[in-house]
């Protein structure tokens, strides 16, 4: 065997090592690729993972280590795609905003169960309200009424629904604390402007008045704590305490009959006040009519006097003459019998004397 056949001759060595240096070479090339590829690709990832959709009725806020980005409103993300860095670096809260939301008030209405809310039957009275479980609400004349009011709201601020009530997990904005201060100045409306009317007003008087009432205030308040919520026209319910239900009822009817009887009542009167206005304007109108007729008789008389009486100066007795010979044609139109009697040759007139029988005469018996 020659020393270049056999296996451990010294000149192998170098060749062995860099047989295995190369492969080490390429296998460590090898994983750095494989490290730049998952690096690419987390990095891909990431940035992927930081796009966000806001949906039409929807507002966001970008919180990076809890601090807004942005300024006044360019802090408000609109409707659309956005991006953000990843969670916990930024943190994304979303906010409805025309969504309305709607809360009922807790106090002042008696217990009932949600099952007999939801079936609107009301539960049987007690012999007295129990103030551990009914709630009421004392009126100006120091009686005792059920009432309650549901408050539909929208968020129109959400800068200040985040910052001042928002609450919650897994970076969604929670409601909750946003509806507890709507419902706390809903609760203080309802109570104080209850104990400013009187239990009639409320039930059956003034309910429309009542109710703006109580809008009115909630806005109020809801103004005054800066909850950056618009209050919507709200549903006020009133009922007077179940063990006084029969009473109530009874007061009601007798107020029915009255303004049906005072309805009646101005009924005859507007039918009395119409009939005796028309007979009054038919007299006047008659009046009227008389007056000109007679006014216009007169006037008429009056111009055919005014149109003789210079005639008359010039020639009284031919105007006599003619005026009588008018009358007479007048008079002896319809007579049977005329005749004419000349004057004397002296002018005088012939004077005729008839005996006339004024009494009828008896027709004679067959």
């Amino acid at each position: 065997m020659s020393d270049h056949d056999h296996p451990d001759h010294p000149h192998d060595a170098p060749e062995t090592q860099d047989s295995g240096s190369q492969a080490l070479a390429e296998a460590l090339r090898s994983s750095f690729i494989i490290v730049q590829i998952a690096m690419a690709a987390l990095v891909v990832i990431i940035f992927a993972a930081g796009f966000f959709q806001v949906g039409p009725q929807e507002k966001a806020i970008v919180l990076r280590f809890g601090k807004p980005q942005g300024e006044g409103l360019q802090m408000l993300l609109g409707a659309g795609l956005h991006w953000s860095l990843p969670y916990p670096i930024d943190e994304v809260v979303r906010v409805p905003i025309t969504e309305n939301q709607s809360v009922r008030s807790t106090v002042g209405w008696y217990f009932a169960t949600p099952e007999a809310e939801l079936a609107g039957t009301e539960p049987a009275p007690g012999p007295s309200l129990d103030p551990r479980m009914d709630g009421y609400a004392i009126t100006a004349d120091r009686n005792i009424v059920h009432v309650r009011v549901t408050v539909p709201y929208q968020i129109i601020d959400p800068r200040t629904a985040i910052f001042n009530f928002a609450s919650g997990t897994n970076h969604e904005f929670n409601l909750n604390g946003i509806s507890n201060a709507v419902l706390n100045a809903a609760n203080n409306a309802l109570i104080a402007t209850a104990a400013r009317f009187n239990v009639d007003d409320i039930l059956i008087n003034e309910r429309v008045k009542f109710q703006e009432a109580v809008q009115e205030r909630i806005t109020e308040l809801a103004d005054e704590r800066q909850l950056g919520v618009s209050i919507k026209p709200c549903s006020v319910e009133s009922a007077p305490p179940r063990q006084l239900k029969d009473v109530f009822a009874q007061v009601a009817s007798a107020r029915q009959n009255r303004e049906k009887l005072i309805y009646e009542a101005k009924g005859e009167e507007t039918r009395i006040l119409s009939q005796a206005g028309a007979q009054a304007s038919s007299i006047t109108n008659a009046a009227e009519s008389a007056r000109l007729r007679y006014v216009t008789a007169i006037q008429s008389d009056a111009e055919v006097f005014t149109n003789l009486l210079p005639r008359y100066v010039s020639n009284p007795g031919l105007f006599s003459q003619l005026e009588v010979t008018k009358a007479m044609s007048v008079v002896l139109a319809n007579a049977g019998e005329k005749k004419y009697l000349h004057t004397h040759a002296d002018g005088k007139p012939v004077e005729l004397r008839l005996m006339l029988n004024n009494e009828l005469q008896q027709s004679k018996s067959p």
